[in-house]
């Protein structure tokens, strides 16, 4: 062939094979969401001859070299997004779909049901981010699940036929898991279990596991009570192992032991608790000295001196990282040889105690502190209520020591709201419980000034405590590592959304500054105690303020106002408390400082460990407050709208604080829509209104124990 004619078909090649390019770049780009190997795309153009398939093949890899396409499985590819991957935790909604939460984005990633892969709620994930198209949200797919949150589920057994499936509890796993019938391990019909997902093959959409414990019967007190510790994966009990190494540990404490310590058992001392309490962390000691000041001891139970590192009793207690407090029950900590026994400042006995003590003015200004190892021994163990009739009446046991104490408290707690402090807290609901677990009534438990007391008096040494180490001890201006507990400034839009919901209810929030912001905020809790949208403000101020945690970085508390701020107060019920007194006690003996990394890791699960401990108690809670209305269906009550959705209006009950919702199906006689920006249900026809924070009068329609669902009607 002559050469011009050969370069004339090299370049008519050339140019069909650049169009071929063309086009398969553009195939990716109108659908960017879309995974496709070579075949796939000769089917899209409709090449089915052997070579024109290997040519895609070629180009694909081209592609792939010039950042046009990424291979997102071996021989799959997708269109190139600008923002590529990213790492983040799943968030799952109650409809299969999730938003993956990532430190890399200030955007929550939305992830349909189809692109997760079998990615469930708590799975730490690898998202790959599909372009933006114009004013839509930022959408991605699961590429790979890095780590599984949890394989095992609670849930209730059914079994048919020759198939048996266990139908989870949590609204966000959204698949029943499908146990073959020689994996039921004694599980029956209807009965609570845990499963675990023992393989999950790709196209399937429904896990295979098998019941790894039979909980017992659904709706029955104990199983409901351990399948919610199940629920959120904390233990119900000890191992025989770990309450054989409580055992162990003597009551009698040795002579050399108590030579070593400050004594305190000439100090008048007491303690201040719940009445049904049985473990006694703190204790309080007071000394009149000359001029008009006190010594004042906060001392702590000395829980470090027993519980020794690489122990199996401190792995157990880092494992729990604290106590878990149910409606009927605390799951303890420490076995309760240590809880309740050894560590506990029962009164009249010798206990090992670590002390903050300070020496404080009239006007309760702390002039000199100390601290380090005591031993203590109580005079007297008070209940809350004891302590109050005291203050109020001006008489009793300890009545001078009490009253001074109670003063100091009070213009400590002062002084701390003019600084900034935020006074915020929820209605405390509690139950008044026979012994086979049913709920008799419903009360709520208020703080008194005999509580503020002792509060007052822990944040001092816990504050303090945190000053010595992170504010006095550095060597060469660098500070030593320390355990935190720190509480960040809220989220504008956050802040945002509850000022607008404030407004609504005809009150305001100032934001212009974090005094105003506390000042008005303080203002607004007193304004509503005693009316029906209380409980909702104080719930709606806690979400807008961010999550507490512990943590080696400091960057103080802001609820408290405090720039440095610890937990030393409850060893016996908290591990960082534990993590606090081993530091404090090292770097007063001059050690050196500690491995960062190693005690963020051990911030982090505690944090964490601390949130589920939470989640049990509130569902432990919302299942008492079920079960309490279960036998009042057809009963009508006075509430408040605490929540609009798409789906529903959640509704408040004043009588008791029960939360249940009315589905807007059962919203009758118009089409009822959500004006999100006005927390408001309207009827598109007539217009009628369901704003968050109303009163409504609603009636129970249907109860279900298992799930903690509480179904409303309105009442007209």
């Amino acid at each position: 062939m002559p050469k011009k004619k050969k370069n004339k078909q090299y370049k008519k090649e050339l140019k069909d094979r650049n169009t071929l390019k063309n086009k398969i770049t553009g195939i990716f780009s109108n659908n960017p969401t879309r995974t496709l190997n070579y075949k796939q795309v000769a089917g899209l153009l409709n090449m089915t001859h052997k070579d024109e398939k290997k040519e895609i093949e070629k180009i694909l890899k081209e592609l792939k070299k010039e950042n046009k396409v990424e291979e997102i499985h071996p021989g799959k590819y997708k269109f190139k997004s600008r923002s590529g991957f990213i790492t983040g935790t799943v968030d799952m909604t109650a409809y299969g779909n999730a938003y993956v939460v990532s430190d890399d984005l200030e955007e929550d990633v939305y992830v349909s049901e189809n692109n997760l892969h079998h990615a469930l709620n708590g799975d730490i994930v690898k998202v790959y981010l599909f372009a933006r198209r114009r004013d839509r949200r930022l959408e991605g797919e699961v590429v790979e699940i890095l780590e599984r949150k949890r394989k095992t589920f609670v849930g209730i057994v059914e079994i048919t036929g020759h198939y048996a499936f266990l139908i989870p509890d949590n609204r966000q796993m959204p698949y029943d898991i499908f146990i073959p019938r020689s994996k039921l391990n004694g599980a029956k019909n209807g009965q609570k279990a845990i499963a675990r997902i023992t393989k999950w093959p790709e196209k399937v959409k429904n896990p295979f596991g098998e019941i790894v414990e039979v909980l017992g019967d659904a709706g029955d007190h104990e199983t409901e009570i351990h399948a919610i510790l199940a629920e959120f994966e904390l233990p119900a009990k000890f191992s025989p192992a770990i309450e054989e190494a409580a055992k162990q540990i003597p009551d009698a404490i040795p002579r050399k032991e108590l030579e070593k310590r400050r004594d305190f058992r000439k100090v008048t001392t007491f303690t201040i608790d719940p009445a049904d309490a049985k473990d006694f962390d703190d204790a309080l000691s007071i000394r009149f000295l000359k001029d008009g000041m006190v010594e004042v001891g906060v001392h702590i139970a000395d829980v470090t001196h027993y519980v020794k590192p690489g122990t199996i009793l401190d792995q157990e207690a880092y494992d729990r990282a604290t106590s878990v407090y149910l409606v009927d029950r605390v799951v303890p900590m420490l076995p309760e040889h240590l809880s309740n026994g050894v560590c506990s400042l029962n009164p009249h006995e010798d206990k090992l105690t670590f002390s903050a003590v300070f020496k404080m003015t009239p006007d309760a200004k702390v002039t000199e502190s100390w601290f380090g190892k005591t031993v203590i021994n109580s005079d007297r163990r008070f209940a809350y209520e004891e302590a109050q009739e005291i203050i109020e009446t001006k008489k009793g046991d300890l009545a001078k020591e009490i009253l001074t104490l109670h003063r100091l408290a009070q213009i400590l707690r002062k002084r701390r709201f003019q600084m900034g402090s935020l006074d915020i807290e929820r209605v405390e609901v509690k139950f008044d419980i026979d012994e086979k677990g049913t709920p008799l009534g419903v009360f709520f438990k208020v703080s008194q000034e005999a509580n503020q007391l002792i509060e007052e008096f822990m944040l001092l040494a816990n504050r303090h405590v945190a000053e010595k180490v992170g504010k006095r001890m550095s060597s060469g201006g660098k500070k030593k590592v320390f355990v935190y507990r720190v509480h960040d400034k809220p989220k504008e839009d956050k802040l945002e959304s509850f000022t607008r919901i404030a407004a609504k209810l005809g009150y305001e929030v100032h934001t212009e500054s974090r005094k105003a912001l506390s000042q008005s905020m303080n203002k607004l809790i007193k304004e509503v105690v005693g009316k029906p949208e209380q409980n909702l403000i104080e719930t709606l101020a806690l979400r807008a303020m961010a999550k507490a945690v512990y943590t080696t970085k400091n960057i103080g508390h802001y609820g408290l106002a405090f720039d440095y701020y610890t937990h030393f107060t409850s060893p016996i019920r908290r591990y960082p408390d534990m993590m606090v007194h081993r530091l404090l006690e090292r770097y007063l003996e001059g050690g050196k400082s500690v491995d960062q990394e190693e005690y963020e890791g051990k911030c982090r699960h505690a944090s964490e460990m601390e949130r589920k401990s939470i989640d049990a108690e509130r569902a432990s809670i919302k299942y008492k407050q079920v079960e309490y209305l279960a036998d009042k269906v057809g009963h009508v009550y006075d509430g408040i709208i605490a929540g609009v959705t798409d789906w529903g209006i959640y509704v408040e009950i004043n009588e008791n604080k029960c939360e249940g919702m009315i589905p807007i199906r059962e919203l009758e006689g118009d089409f009822y829509e959500l004006d999100e920006e006005n927390f408001t249900i309207i009827g598109r026809r007539k217009g009628r209104r369901f704003q968050l924070g109303d009163p409504i009068r609603v009636q129970i329609n249907r109860v279900n124990l298992e799930k903690r669902q509480l179904d409303l009607l309105l009442a007209e």
